[in-house]
């Protein structure tokens, strides 16, 4: 289809973020008050909590619920609202019920009291509202009103989160903060309904952790274990779950489980290799024979008839298809033919066990995981009133999503996605990892292409994952709830929750900055060759800012009241004081080899601050371990030290590091920042070469290769060349800072040097270079030092429209922002004329041969026989198509999901020097773009590349910074 055709839009020219901050939507608006309002319905005051009715034939789960808000109101005013079953005398109420099977709801439905009509017969829908005279001698009610008994639980725990009990108070210790009053709005009137039909999370990957922690506390995954996640569950508004799998089964471990989950209204399922509602690890127990369809049907046929006859009367999906034991590929290469006669018998005996009502009745789901996926693309089909449920990549990138013809199948579409794995290139399991500007950007693109039916993530352990949990599961009730505008608010109101507005927002900036740096690298990837600590001091920009996000929460811990405590240790400060351990473990590494090798006698002193570091992380795991009298013992047993291949090792281990021995003499090196060389082996060294837009200081280190003292001194050739310190005492090392005084410096190239004497003969000998351009009429961003680094949120913007555009999204990426395309569902732009376009001012000094590196999230082609296409080009010439996904093959995708990047080239040739100008023009949905580097010649090697390049605006520029 051409852009023309599709839809006519007119020209609109501004930065990403001033369009970005027109469209702002409020967050959900509270409906309690804790002082009294005229018209409030009073939940508690002076001495008196209103009473609460439920109606004793109401549904399953109703009941369970209403005694959790009865204790949640104790918790928070210190008062227990009586529970009723028949008004008596009561001049106000709080009436929860289920539409159809509570007497006091129907009858002010019949009254005309109470209007239902837009939730009725919807899925899971609540309404609350005060009503007036309800009844005589009722002056009034407080009314929670279900569509069905999910919706009137979904009620219930959404006065609960309102009133102040955090959906994390049990799992997270969270305080609840005591209110001597509670007050519902007058006005209040919510009307919610999902989204998404089935939100769910697994538990998976859960030993040593999770499995040991119950062990511990529960002696198994027992009922008394799985009521508290039921009980989270409902009150993040969700209804699915996979259960723990690894070497338990769900419905064997404790006849009571399933029955309670029924009983408190979770709709279980079984993983996506564990076929009919049975557990793997059933077959292990009870199996009879090989678990192979073409050699064994008759006893897996069995198995499974069992597994169908258990959940006959329980609220289940049940999960076709059949994979090897252990979620292994059922077989070297494909059967088709065998898989579908497997899906052909499992219907037969769905359809025999619910021989009462229509198997599309009965919810089916085909789950469309790794190799299983080829099934289907390969020709491969289910019935239409089966679900498929498409996965990502195991790392949060969505390999699939329904086409424009999937999304009419009556069992529609959802999504299996991961915040935790085991499998290659590296497992990933210990911490959190995952942005939610990533989930929103995934899982939104799902909702946009029809997969609402079934949203499941695989949680881990579920502690330390509550973070990205919470924003899944309150993101699957409604997607639209959240605009990309408030995922930079989105962890200053969790915070806000959890803790109280005094410091909500620096630990959004603490939550936030830890998160993107495990995004940046998984802690199970790093090494001490992560980072460079030769180029753009990237290992040292990343060690500052977590000393800085760690320092800020150790702060903050020790501000607060002893309640709030145990909950900031697990949610902010373990997290963040955990991940700077392993990262300062392994830059120390770094440094204490690059010390070895320059025989600097500093080796040995970052050889044992790899051991502090190595211990302070032992140190926090039992921190960790002993907290609330060891409440969450097991929680951080999982390895994340020492990884050498896509398995875990079994403990955690310490690099090797170098070990000198200095001579009791004095011994000067000289080493200067860009290179490991060092003088005397190398007789010369350079610096890079300054530049007026680039980096202003650069060093170099006089260090001791012995161990008794000696004097230094610096001195330069020329008066422009600024040496931090021009003597000095070196017991150690001195670090000297070099830089240019451009009033004294003139133009065109420049070239010094610096003289260090100190001990040995002649003394070391630098090269100091710089270039002074002779014009200064810049615009945009500046080319300093062999590049062009762009912050990809400065971009003036062309042609965007409410349907097609480039859109900002907070907190995504290596930078604070990343930009992406957005299109209707299954449409690209093939007529690059008036599509949307990002433009990037930036001034070159030199001239030729141009190497544009954009760096892009590792997003797939969801949609099948498409490529992921953007179109790049300097100045007018005509754009480049450039398909990101041109070259996939399975080692570029490992390397793509380990950096969280695809490196994306492009060639361009300036033969102009000035003001020029970058555009990116918009084809395909779902790109992208977190970075863009222009080389012109002096690019270093780094992981994150070199920070934005200086921006300076022209004065008739449209800038951000205006």
């Amino acid at each position: 289809m051409r852009f023309a055709q599709l839809v006519k839009l007119i020209f609109i020219s501004c930065t990403l973020v001033s369009c970005w901050a027109t469209a702002s939507v409020p967050l959900k608006k509270s409906y309690v008050h804790y002082d009294y309002q005229q018209g409030d319905f009073a939940l508690k005051q002076g001495n008196t909590a209103t009473a609460i009715y439920v109606d004793s034939q109401d549904l399953s789960g109703v009941s369970l619920a209403v005694q959790s808000l009865q204790s949640d109101i104790q918790k928070v005013t210190g008062i227990k609202p009586q529970l009723i079953n028949e008004p008596s005398g009561q001049s106000a109420l709080v009436i929860i019920g289920t539409v159809g099977h509570s007497q006091l709801i129907d009858q002010l439905i019949a009254s005309g009291k109470l209007d239902v009509s837009a939730i009725k017969g919807q899925w899971e829908a609540f309404h609350i509202q005060q009503v007036t005279n309800p009844f005589p001698g009722v002056e009034k009610a407080l009314v929670v009103a279900g569509s069905d008994r999910r919706g009137t639980i979904f009620g219930v725990y959404d006065i609960s989160e309102q009133i102040g009990v955090s959906p994390w108070y049990w799992w997270a210790d969270v305080a609840i903060k005591p209110q001597s009053q509670l007050f519902i709005a007058a006005d209040v009137n919510v009307t919610e309904q999902p989204k998404v039909k089935y939100r769910g999370i697994f538990l998976n990957d859960e030993a040593p952790a999770l499995t040991g922690w119950v062990k511990e506390k529960y002696g198994d995954y027992n009922a008394e274990f799985y009521q508290h996640v039921f009980e989270l569950l409902l009150r993040l508004k969700a209804n699915f779950l996979w259960p723990a799998m690894w070497n338990n089964a769900f419905s064997m471990d404790d006849v009571n489980n399933p029955k309670l989950a029924h009983e408190m209204g979770i709709v279980m399922s079984t993983s996506h290799h564990e076929p009919m509602m049975r557990a793997d690890k059933e077959w292990d127990r009870v199996g009879k024979g090989k678990w192979d369809y073409a050699v064994n049907p008759d006893n897996l046929y069995q198995f499974w008839q069992q597994g169908a006859e258990r959940h006959k009367n329980l609220d289940s999906i049940f999960t076709l298809g059949m994979r090897g034991q252990a979620d292994t590929p059922m077989s070297e290469t494909e059967n088709i033919g065998l898989l579908e006669k497997i899906v052909h018998d499992q219907r037969e005996i769905l359809k025999n066990t619910f021989s009462d009502r229509d198997i599309s009745d009965v919810p089916q789901v085909w789950t469309l995981y790794k190799e299983v996926q080829s099934y289907y693309e390969n020709g491969m089909r289910v019935p239409d009133d089966v679900t498929l449920l498409w996965s990502d990549d195991n790392w949060g990138n969505i390999r699939r999503l329904p086409t424009e013809k999937e999304r009419l199948r009556q069992g529609g579409a959802g999504v299996y996605y991961h915040f935790d794995y085991v499998g290659g290139p590296r497992s990933y399991r210990w911490i959190n990892t995952t942005q939610v500007s990533k989930v929103w950007e995934q899982m939104k693109l799902a909702y946009q292409y029809g997969a609402d039916r079934i949203w499941v993530v695989n949680v881990g352990d579920l502690k330390p994952m509550e973070l990205p949990t919470d924003f899944f599961l309150r993101l699957a009730w409604n997607p639209d709830a959240v605009a990309q505008q408030q995922l930079s608010q989105y962890s200053q109101q969790w915070a806000r929750q959890q803790f109280s507005e005094t410091h909500a927002a620096e630990i959004a900036r603490i939550v936030d900055g830890y998160t993107r740096h495990n995004a940046n690298r998984k802690p199970e990837l790093l090494d001490e060759n992560t980072y460079s600590i030769l180029h753009y001091l990237e290992a040292k920009g990343v060690s500052d800012e977590l000393q800085s996000l760690a320092a800020s929460a150790e702060n903050i811990y020790q501000q607060l009241n002893d309640e709030d405590k145990a909950a900031f240790f697990q949610l902010v400060l373990h997290p963040v004081q955990a991940s700077q351990a392993v990262f300062e473990l392994y830059h120390n590494v770094a440094i204490n080899r690059l010390y070895a090798k320059q025989g600097r006698a500093s080796t040995n002193q970052f050889a044992e601050q790899t051991k502090q570091w190595f211990e302070k992380d032992a140190e926090l795991t039992k921190r960790y371990h002993e907290l609330e009298n060891g409440r969450w013992d097991h929680f951080m047993d999982q390895t994340h030290i020492g990884y050498t291949h896509w398995n875990n090792p079994p403990a955690n281990s310490m690099p090797y590091v170098a070990m000198n021995q200095p001579q009791a003499v004095a011994d000067m090196g000289v080493a200067v920042e860009g290179t490991e060389a060092s003088w005397p082996a190398q007789g010369r060294l350079t610096l890079d070469a300054f530049s007026p837009y680039g980096q202003q200081q650069r060093f170099i280190d006089v260090f001791n290769k012995g161990t008794k003292g000696f004097a230094f001194s610096a001195s330069a050739n020329q008066p422009w060349i600024k040496i931090s310190k021009t003597s000095g005492q070196v017991t150690i090392e001195q670090r000297l800072w070099v830089s240019i005084d451009w009033q004294k410096a003139p133009a065109g190239e420049l070239a010094g040097q610096i003289n260090i004497k100190g001990t040995g003969w002649g003394g070391a000998v630098i090269n100091v270079t710089a270039v002074k351009p002779q014009s200064t009429d810049v615009n945009g961003f500046v080319e300093a030092d062999g590049y062009i680094s762009l912050d990809v949120s400065k971009a003036n913007m062309l042609n965007n429209s409410k349907d097609v555009s480039w859109q900002l999204i907070p907190n995504y990426g290596r930078e604070k922002a990343s930009v992406t395309s957005v299109t209707p569902a299954n449409t690209s732009i093939e007529d690059l004329t008036n599509t949307p376009v990002l433009e990037y001012d930036f001034t070159l000094f030199t001239t030729g041969d141009l190497t544009v590196h954009t760096q892009v999230a590792p997003t797939l082609n969801f949609v099948p026989e498409r490529g992921l296409r953007y179109a790049i080009a300097v100045d007018d010439k005509t754009p480049q198509i450039v398909d990101i996904l041109a070259k996939n093959t399975h080692a570029d995708w490992q390397q793509a999901v380990s950096n969280n990047i695809r490196d994306i080239v492009s060639q361009h040739q300036v033969m102009e020097t000035g003001h020029h100008k970058l555009r990116i023009y918009l084809i395909d949905p779902a790109v992208v773009i977190e970075k863009i580097i222009i080389n012109t010649g002096g690019l270093k090697p780094s992981y994150l590349g070199p920070q934005a390049s200086k921006y300076i605006a022209a004065s008739s520029a449209t800038s951000m910074e205006k």
